[in-house]
């Protein structure tokens, strides 16, 4: 209600007596040393940090898979916009005007990823006897494609205050995930649990890109509010933020298919390559995802899928909604299309040949459940898109119709859930009940979705459930926001303490059980169901619980002297399990598609010298409300077992299905594009190549 009254505070809007204000000073070179630094202002006033003013040599790394990205340079530089120190002063004026000259040492950088000689993760995956299979098919079709960089492009900035209290630090920030963060300022500080406190404050989007990044800066914010005994505030603006924070990883995706002439599959090779930037943050699970979903939704007895995540001095990729399958799944379905060409079959048909049902393996060999939808997904995007006789009616017009089939598994990849050990609690309170997780509102729904589990399943009013706001001394550790998790895994735990709460109170109202019995607190752990199995090391088994199914049908037309092609409509089916708000479903699925039109045609992360070259939103473009396809949306409801009254991820998949579905509709063109942003120069070369 206070965002719908604009009386929600954000972090801009917070202050602190005493307060200053902070600003990161970053390194302007890709590879080198740091030879001098050179403070050509009056440090009167001024609080100034560098990497000595961390508590040891060991503290000096974000807490996350590997240790190995310091929050201060100490000498060496690995990519542009590294941080190498940090300033504050009361006045912000006289901080922006503070100049600070480095002296480098430069170095060769890496910045091509076909070249790096550095891999942070290699990973296989193996089913059947791809070689022999493929000696057995018709017809073998071979392909290259490529994805870049996408910015997050979250309506509120990064942002924290660190506010120095309880002999020890307390964060307010916009985050996704308060107990990452709190985990990297134990470390940085060297602080047992209790004195360290993150409050997640209204945040104004994430879409993946504050999973890890606010734990560098509230780490940089803690640092100078120690130093200065005074609360700090951080709030990048639009090209800092766009600059020094993380993105999708750009990628590149060999395919070698083997088919039947029938169309049947009997084996995929598929080499998967993701640029991880200078430091590992995340990209060990976002290659995984990414090479789990690479075969896409399709049955192949004969699969080998080997992922590479290799470093280069460009600066840290990382979360971005879809998490490696989007890359992955558009090269599947553009690869798809191309052996449908190559066949003479109609696309839709060589899909739903070849589509997973139930009791189908995967490529990590998990048997489908009675929830895989995948073939009535497509059928229902071919039937609702009108999809055939459109293709006939636009052939050799300057109009194109494609489309797309893709899954996304729910929750944390294999093993995930299992080591997160995902925590929720529910109290009674006088008049219904209480919710304490540490899942956050980002925009997407989290506090209603969650509270009309806990209602339904408790029996009581929507009204009367509440809402703890996120803040590591109130609430337990219930995993990051992450992964299409917060509904099926968290909503689960919650849904469990619901229904013990409902046994508890028998006959009575919460408030009645209150005032006869004494406080009643109910928390509740993930529980791995036994029938799940997962081998982390060979990657086979069960990768997720379960998945969602979609498919997406685009319209485009291609202007012919610009080469700018128009996203008309977009036809999308999503197979979700259960819609428990159903507009707000609608809400992520249509956000998310427009956000994959833009990855499709119109945001072009230009990198010159290992960094971003066009860090604002007049030169990296994002669909406006007039740019975006008119959106015909169908949920599908075929509930899974594993999540509150069916319901699956809904989050994640959107972002999968748009970009090759755009890109089939411009292959309907004739025109052979195998690498997104497909922007008017992209196509105009592709145009004038097949000429």
């Amino acid at each position: 209600m206070a965002k719908t009254l604009g009386t929600a505070k954000y972090i801009d809007d917070l202050s602190f007596p005493g307060m200053l204000y902070g600003r990161t000073i970053r390194a302007t070179i890709p590879k080198g040393r740091v030879r001098a630094i050179h403070l050509d202002f009056d440090p009167a006033g001024f609080t100034i940090v560098d990497y000595r003013d961390i508590p040891g040599p060991q503290c000096n790394f974000v807490a996350l898979i590997e240790a190995d990205q310091p929050f201060l340079v100490s000498d060496e530089i690995n990519h542009v916009a590294e941080p190498i120190l940090l300033l504050a002063h009361e006045d912000r004026d006289k901080l922006l005007a503070a100049e600070v000259r480095i002296e480098y040492v430069e170095a060769e950088p890496v910045l091509d990823p076909e070249q790096s000689p550095t891999v942070f993760k290699h990973l296989r995956i193996r089913k059947g006897d791809t070689e022999a299979a493929m000696a057995t098919a018709d017809v073998i079709v071979e392909g290259t494609y490529r994805t870049g960089h996408q910015e997050h492009v979250y309506i509120e900035t990064n942002g924290v205050i660190a506010v120095p209290e309880n002999n020890g630090i307390t964060v307010y920030g916009s985050m996704q995930c308060p107990y990452y963060v709190h985990k990297a300022l134990k470390a940085l500080l060297v602080l047992p649990d209790e004195r360290v406190r993150v409050v997640q404050t209204e945040t104004g989007g994430g879409f993946g890109g504050k999973e890890e990044y606010p734990n560098i800066l509230a780490g940089h914010a803690s640092l100078l509010a120690r130093k200065a005994g005074r609360p700090v505030k951080m709030v990048y603006d639009r090209v800092e933020d766009m600059i020094a924070t993380t993105k999708r990883h750009p990628s590149i995706i060999r395919h070698r298919t083997g088919v039947m002439k029938d169309g049947r599959l009997v084996a995929m090779e598929i080499d998967v390559l993701m640029d991880g930037g200078a430091y590992v943050t995340l990209s060990p699970v976002v290659l995984s995802r990414g090479c789990i979903h690479a075969a896409g939704p399709y049955r192949c007895d004969h699969t080998t899928i080997v992922g590479r995540a290799v470093m280069t001095n460009t600066p840290p990729n990382g979360a971005f909604r879809g998490f490696g399958a989007p890359q992955t799944q558009f090269a599947t379905e553009v690869h798809m299309d191309r052996i449908a060409e190559t066949l003479g079959m109609d696309p839709a048909a060589l899909r739903e040949l070849n589509a997973l049902r139930p009791g189908d393996t995967s490529a990590t060999g998990q048997v489908m459940g009675e929830d895989c939808s995948a073939v009535e997904a497509l059928r229902a995007g071919v039937e609702r898109s009108d999809y055939h006789r459109k293709r006939a009616e636009y052939a050799g017009s300057n109009r194109g119709i494609g489309l797309s089939l893709f899954f996304h598994g729910s929750g944390f990849t294999g093993s995930g859930e299992i080591y997160l050990a995902s925590k929720a609690t529910l109290e009674a309170t006088e008049t219904g009940a209480r919710i304490r997780v540490a899942s956050v509102e980002m925009g997407q729904g989290t506090r209603t979705m969650h509270a009309q589990i806990v209602a339904d399943a408790l029996g009581i009013p929507y009204e009367n459930v509440e809402i703890v706001q996120p803040d590591t001394h109130q609430v337990p550790d219930s995993g990051p926001t992450v992964a299409s998790r917060t509904c099926m895994v968290v909503g689960k735990i919650l849904q469990r303490c619901a229904e013990e709460m409902r046994e508890r109170l028998g006959e009575l109202t919460p408030g009645e059980y209150l005032r006869e019995h004494g406080p009643l607190s109910i928390t509740r752990q993930f529980e791995k169901p036994e029938e799940i199995s997962w081998d982390d090391t060979e990657y086979t088994g069960d990768a997720y619980a379960a998945y969602g199914w979609g498919c997406d049908v685009a319209e485009v037309e291609l202007d012919p002297v610009t080469y700018e092609v128009k996203p008309l409509h977009l036809t999308i089916v999503h197979e979700i399990g259960k819609a428990i708000h159903p507009s707000m479903v609608v809400g992520q699925i249509e956000g998310g598609s427009a956000q994959g039109v833009g990855w499709a045609l119109n945001e072009n992360v230009v990198m010159k010298n290992g960094g971003m070259a066009n860090p604002t939103l007049t030169n990296y473009t994002i669909p406006t409300t007039l740019d975006a396809p008119r959106m015909d949306v169908i949920v599908l409801e075929n509930p899974s077992g594993y999540g509150p009254f069916g319901a699956k991820g809904v989050g994640e998949m959107p972002i999968d299905g748009p970009a090759p579905a755009v890109v089939n509709a411009i292959r309907h063109l004739g025109l052979d594009v195998r690498s997104i942003p497909a922007i008017p120069e992209t196509i105009m070369e592709v145009a004038c190549a097949s000429r």
